[in-house]
């Protein structure tokens, strides 16, 4: 079983990317904003049970992926620190039944990453499309951070597109 972990920050291209990454690969996309709207539908965001029941069912998920050796690929945004204890976690539950991560960062110029945000595709998934609201996500987190415990590949896709930058991760990975 393989995990393609994808993280960057909000907007950057993570899911058109893991969609063209599946389309090549055969490998199961587990989009982050799934779990979001599901959890969503009874408890508002950022609230606690809102943020336990989120991070429950993923990691539950994925970790059932790796007993039933579906390949799967997932993506997240990332803050540096703050996310480190689940991903790690997670890297846990799918290498005790024999899995591999693969961690994949995306990242783009900030000025395009503004302009990213604000696009319709977002809508669809009810995602950040605030540009203000986006600034002061950036001005308070480190969503440009690369993962330090693990080494990821690094593709910055400010001008390269979804199908060139899944072609990338699977030769990479060997996919």
């Amino acid at each position: 079983m393989d995990l393609i972990y994808i993280y960057g920050p909000p907007g950057v291209g993570k899911f058109t990317v893991a969609t063209e990454l599946a389309k090549i690969t055969g490998y199961r996309l587990f989009h982050n904003q799934l779990s979001i709207e599901f959890v969503k539908s009874v408890f508002d965001f950022g609230t606690e049970p809102f943020n336990r029941l989120v991070l429950r069912y993923r990691a539950e998920i994925i970790e059932e992926a790796a007993k039933q050796d579906v390949s799967v690929i997932f993506t997240s945004a990332y803050v540096k620190g703050l996310s480190d204890p689940i991903i790690k976690d997670i890297v846990k539950r799918v290498e005790r039944h024999g899995g591999r991560v693969c961690f994949v960062q995306l990242f783009c110029k900030r000025e395009e990453l503004l302009r990213r945000v604000s696009s319709r595709s977002r809508m669809r998934f009810y995602k950040i499309r605030s540009v203000k609201f986006m600034k002061e996500l950036l001005g308070k987190y480190n969503h440009f951070s690369r993962i330090t415990f693990r080494r990821s590949l690094s593709i910055d896709n400010t001008r390269l597109g979804p199908a060139d930058a899944a072609e990338k991760i699977a030769r990479h990975y060997r996919l």
